[in-house]
């Protein structure tokens, strides 16, 4: 399967989901996006996931991601990306370990891809 032909059929199936298709950005949030940039959000979403989702063992997990205050929380819960059981479940990479640089950047390119997506919504609204 291509990346491609994953993230098609990733994104159906979060858009699928009732919980997972009500995390919208609000303007505040596309606001804060075009004040920093991309570059910028891509940098906060590696380093919320090298902090909160890559240790092997996380104290509070599926509570460390807030349901709101930064564009990146907002994607995280959209994505299944805001804990270690959703990336689990919707991403196949197991808890109890360290995730890879590998798979840290697939989580930040799953969260990105998600807001250029909500981007292009609100563009068109």
């Amino acid at each position: 399967m291509t990346k491609e032909e994953w993230y098609k059929q990733l994104f159906e199936h979060l858009e699928a989901s009732k919980f997972r298709s009500s995390f919208h950005l609000k303007q505040k949030d596309i606001d804060y996006i075009n004040e920093k940039g991309l570059d910028v959000i891509r940098q906060h979403a590696q380093d919320f996931i090298a902090k909160r989702e890559a240790p092997a063992f996380i104290p509070n997990d599926g509570k460390q991601t807030p349901t709101k205050g930064h564009p990146i929380f907002i994607a995280q819960h959209a994505t299944a990306t805001c804990c270690r059981e959703c990336i689990r479940k919707w991403h196949k990479m197991q808890p109890g370990r360290e995730l890879s640089k590998v798979q840290q950047d697939y989580l930040v390119d799953v969260i990105m891809t998600w807001i250029e997506k909500e981007l292009a919504r609100a563009k068109e609204n």
